[in-house]
Formats: structure tokens, sequence, C-alpha cells
């Protein structure tokens, strides 16, 4: 396997429950708290501006309802990402992924972008994120994109094949190893509850990289670490030192 640049310890969506997710705030305390490494979910604004949010809607982590992509940017900078998390981080705004590749980049931080399209645009997105990618981080260490949806990853090989790839487990469906290899993967990234040593051991006989997700109890990390697992993903980054 080629040499792995990313440290083995990933701060989830910023900050894992600490902070408001998927926002700049949440990045800051995440480096706080020592990681160097962060994971955050990445999605098409209507006129298809890279952004960060989780949820297909906008119901759970902002005051406004519906559908993400189907607002324009000029209306979703507006909202309070940060209200429904505490009162400390009210008024904190959606990021856009410049905003975010300017805080990783300046900082020398290593991300893995998760493409979350909205239903139905899965190629558009992989797409565009890789485009964008591409041109935020042209010279510099790569982000790893990721994605559940192999539509979203080929889209974004076809676009940017230099950028590294992993594709995302929920469960082992079929042909699963078959989609990996044709995406040209250099890693695979599972629900911790799917990695025995088997699995590991197959993903490392692939010639991938074995990351898993998301990691926050202390049995389940010292399991995976003993299974030489490459990357942990976790909300936990005030209990977990990232230098483990």
């Amino acid at each position: 396997m080629s040499p792995w640049p990313y440290p083995r310890w990933i701060a989830h969506r910023g900050a894992g429950k600490l902070a408001p997710e998927n926002t700049l705030a949440a990045f800051r305390l995440g480096a706080g708290h020592g990681y160097r490494c962060f994971e955050c979910d990445v999605k098409l604004a209507a006129d298809e501006v890279p952004f960060l949010l989780h949820d297909d809607t906008l119901d759970r982590t902002t005051p406004a309802q519906g559908t993400a992509g189907d607002r324009s940017w000029s209306e979703l900078s507006r909202l309070d990402a940060g209200a429904w998390h505490s009162r400390t981080y009210a008024g904190e705004p959606l990021p856009t992924l410049g905003a975010i590749a300017s805080f990783v980049r300046h900082n020398r931080f290593m991300l893995n972008i998760e493409i979350k399209p909205t239903p139905g645009h899965e190629a558009r997105t992989g797409e565009v994120v890789a485009r964008h990618v591409q041109r935020l981080w042209a010279g510099e260490a790569q982000p790893l994109l990721s994605s559940f949806r192999p539509e979203a990853l080929a889209a974004a090989q076809a676009t940017a094949p230099e950028l590294p790839r992993a594709l995302l487990l929920d469960s082992l469906w079929p042909n699963w190893i078959e989609f990996a290899r044709r995406l040209d993967c250099v890693a695979v990234i599972t629900n911790h509850r799917l990695m025995d040593a088997e699995l590991c051991r197959q993903v490392h006989e692939a010639g991938w990289r074995a990351l898993c997700y998301t990691v926050n109890d202390a049995a389940d990390a010292e399991r995976l670490l003993a299974l030489q697992v490459d990357g942990l993903i976790t909300d936990a980054v005030d209990r977990f030192s990232p230098a483990g």
C-alpha cells in the first residue's frame, strides 16, 4: 500500500457533539483538542455552491425547514446553524467548502469530505465537489473524498481521478468489493460494528486502508486498534487523544 498521509484519529463533523456539527466553530474546537484531521459532510445549494450540512433537510440544525438543496447559497448563508446546539453558538452560519478549505489549509490540517448528495443529485454533487476540491487544494495535501453513494464517487473519479476516494459502508451489500475496485478507492470506511479481523484482513489484502465510524466508546476503540485499523472517526474529541 502507498504511504498514508492521514492521522489515525479523525474528528467527526469538526468536533463531534461538543459544538454545532459541520461549522467552523466545531472545527476550531476540534483543533483545540489537538485534532489535526477532520470529517465533514458536503452537499450543493440550488446554485451549486458546495456547503457543509449532514441532513437532506434544514429542520434539525437550523430554524428553516425543507430540503436544503432547494435553496440558493444566498438564502442558506443567512441561516443560524448554531442556536439548535446551545446559546453559546447562536448565530453560527453554515460554512461553504471554500471557507473550510481556507481554515484547513492555513493550519495544515487534513480533511475527509463525505460527499452527501441531495437525493437525485448524486452524480452532479460528486462532480462539482471534486472540481472545487481540485481547485481549492491545488498543489497541497489532498482531502480524502468518501461517500455511501457509488454514483457520487464515480462522478468524482471521472472529474478528478487524482483525488483519493473511499467507499463508505453501513452494511456489506453485495459486490461492494467490486465497486470499491472499480472506483479505484484507497480506503474503505465502515460502521465500526462491521469491522472484525476478517474484514480488516480482506480490506488490507485488497490494498486499501480500513477506517471506521463513529467510534465513541473506549472498548470499541481498543478492539479496533488491536485489529490495526488505519483510522477512527470519533465524536469523543474530549475523551480520545488524537496522539493515541
